[in-house]
């Protein structure tokens, strides 16, 4: 293999440039940002006290000094972010940024806690003015909050200590995450074993080997077990202080600060929840036919294994090229901004020591551009994980002209774009192929995929579920019991359709989302359903659907989720809503079994 061929492999030379963030200028650029908004803050604190007397103008004129401050801060700080994320051994500039950020939002908390004490109906005459509407569902949304704010000492006391409280617990995490390692089986090394990164090692999960992938597994519990009991520590004293802050905030349940943050009722939230148990049947009827085409039961180091014959690798050139037409047979436009994040330093794809594990699209601020953040292994499922995160980078780039406050939708309707995109990509490639037994390597890879975002993640919103009651029902939980939830919840969806060993009981222990986003989990449930359901709207309407989608992304939060879902007929508000896209992940099933028996694999 030529060095071009084996850079191609590893997508060695597509690392992003961020420097444009700062102008170039490193951290000096980054304090001259904030240089800049500690400035822009000065001149607001003249409001404070004021904001119930002003007039409409005058708040918007008070906003888009906000807007400039959100601009500033918001390239420091996605610089600082970026940096760190590739390199999470080295994390002084982000903690820099985060000191000066908390410093500068307590000066400007006023605004929020004089906007949450006006009434209902001056609040309305205010928004009612043409000036505030790029910043009206945020000002709008902003007050739903106001039930759960502390006074003004108070509010600044607990941003001040957030720097070295949860933001520093959360730091912590994510660079004890990045330095895991395993030994796997090899050539190198002194023993015999060649060292990879965690997110590596995982990778192997994927292999047609069930002996590379059980190796894998055991090479991952090795690695995990080291700091096990200091992960434990960092997630009990999240766990806590999240506690402490709900009690202090009088949210009723340890998800509720989430659920509100994203616009989503506790009610609406535990009806997908529930919806999504009741199906489980079709989770475990799926591992049923994977445990036939493997010729094996399963256990729980085989749930991501391809059912091809051989463990195909993929060139970054194939893999943009494969995306790139998959977007441009949807819309000319969405591929051209594929384009842009491919060809100009938009992505960093590469593994590297250091660089924390998994796949993410940062949005960064209107003024500029998302990046994507991969970590490349050059397998067949890296192609939709390429396709997902441009989903997401469309999605935020086509929705800059929002501004600050409405680029981004609540997470609960972020995953949409991102999962689209997938299936896009899926429903392109599976039209190219006639084989049955092709047919059924991409419908099973598919299956994987979407059985681990819809009900994996809701098994996974369980174990928070039972781990945040546990820490405050009985203090502070032990690794034990942290794995025996993690096995509780698993086996409630798995129902013995895949063994879970003894060594998976830790793997709860490098989940970053866990520790940064408490409740985030389920919001990948909700988008791919949410984005099933739009799908289906693109394939009953064909290509006059895609002006309402593109809408939609332009749209970005502007509206409430059920005005955004409307933009492209879906209706939020419906009790079977998500049933129905269930039923298309039932349908994705059935073709899935369809494939085996036309391609001979089942008796």
């Amino acid at each position: 293999m030529s060095v071009t061929e084996d850079s191609d492999l590893t997508a060695a030379e597509v690392v992003w440039d961020i420097e444009p963030l700062v102008d170039g200028d490193g951290r000096a650029g980054v304090d001259r940002l904030l240089d800049e908004a500690d400035e822009v803050a000065t001149t607001m604190e003249a409001a404070r006290g004021h904001l119930a007397a002003m007039t409409a103008t005058e708040l918007a004129e008070l906003m888009r000094a906000s807007e400039r401050v959100g601009e500033l801060v918001g390239r420091a700080a996605s610089y600082a972010a970026l940096r760190f994320s590739i390199d999470s051994a080295d994390g002084s500039l982000l903690q820099h940024v985060e000191e000066r950020t908390a410093a500068l939002q307590n000066r400007l908390v006023f605004i929020e806690l004089e906007w949450a004490a006006l009434d209902d109906e001056r609040v309305d005459e205010l928004l009612a003015d043409a000036g505030l509407e790029f910043c009206r569902h945020h000002l709008r949304s902003q007050r739903r909050f106001r039930h759960h704010l502390l006074t003004e000492p108070e509010e600044r006391l607990l941003t001040e200590k957030s720097v070295t409280g949860r933001s520093a617990w959360v730091r912590l995490f994510s660079q004890l995450s990045s330095a895991i390692t395993c030994r796997l089986p090899g050539d190198q090394g002194e023993d015999g074993a060649t060292t990879v990164s965690l997110e590596q090692a995982l990778s192997q999960l994927q292999s047609p080997d069930r002996d590379r992938r059980q190796k894998a597994a055991e090479a991952v519990t090795e690695g995990l077990a080291p700091g096990l009991t200091t992960r434990a520590f960092v997630y009990n004293t999240l766990l806590h202080d999240k506690a402490v802050d709900d009690r202090l905030r009088r949210y009723p349940t340890w998800i509720s600060a989430w659920n509100l943050g994203q616009e989503a009722s506790d009610e609406s939230v535990l009806a997908l929840v529930e919806a999504v148990r009741n199906r489980y049947d079709l989770a475990r009827r799926w591992y049923r036919l994977k445990a036939q085409l493997l010729g094996h039961p399963l256990r729980d180091y085989d749930r991501m294994a391809s059912v091809a014959g051989e463990d195909r690798r993929v060139g970054w050139s194939e893999a943009t090229s494969i995306v790139r037409d998959a977007y441009a047979s949807f819309s000319p436009e969405l591929a051209s901004v594929v384009d842009r994040f491919v060809g100009e330093g938009w992505i960093d794809a590469p593994l590297r020591p250091a660089k924390r594990p998994g796949a993410f699209c940062a949005y960064t601020v209107p003024s500029h551009h998302p990046y994507v953040f991969l970590n490349w292994t050059g397998r067949s499922r890296d192609v939709l994980t390429l396709a997902h995160e441009l989903g997401h980078g469309v999605h935020g780039y086509l929705a800059r002209g929002q501004g600050v406050f409405h680029q981004s939708t609540p997470l609960t309707l972020a995953e949409t774009a991102s999962v689209f995109g997938e299936a896009v990509t899926f429903g392109r490639l599976l039209g190219t192929i006639d084989d049955p037994a092709e047919r059924l390597t991409l419908l099973a890879d598919r299956m994987d995929d979407v059985v681990a975002t819809v009900f994996r993640q809701v098994a996974m919103n369980r174990f928070e579920d039972a781990a945040h009651t546990e820490r405050r029902d009985h203090g502070e939980v032990s690794v034990e019991r942290f794995g025996e939830l993690w096995a509780e919840t698993q086996a409630d969806l798995l129902g013995g359709s895949v063994e879970i060993t003894a060594g998976y009981r830790s793997w709860w222990s490098y989940i970053p989302h866990f520790i940064g986003t408490p409740g985030y989990v389920y919001a990948y449930a909700y988008g791919l359903l949410l984005a099933l359901s739009v799908y289906r709207r693109y394939e009953e309407g064909g290509a006059g659907f895609v002006p309402q989608y593109l809408d939609l992304l332009r749209a970005g939060g502007s509206r409430s989720p059920e005005d955004l879902a409307a933009i492209v007929d879906c209706d939020l508000a419906d009790p079977a809503f998500w049933d129905g896209g269930l039923a298309i992940v039932q349908a994705h099933l059935e073709a899935a079994e369809g494939a085996a028996r036309e391609a001979g694999r089942l008796g």
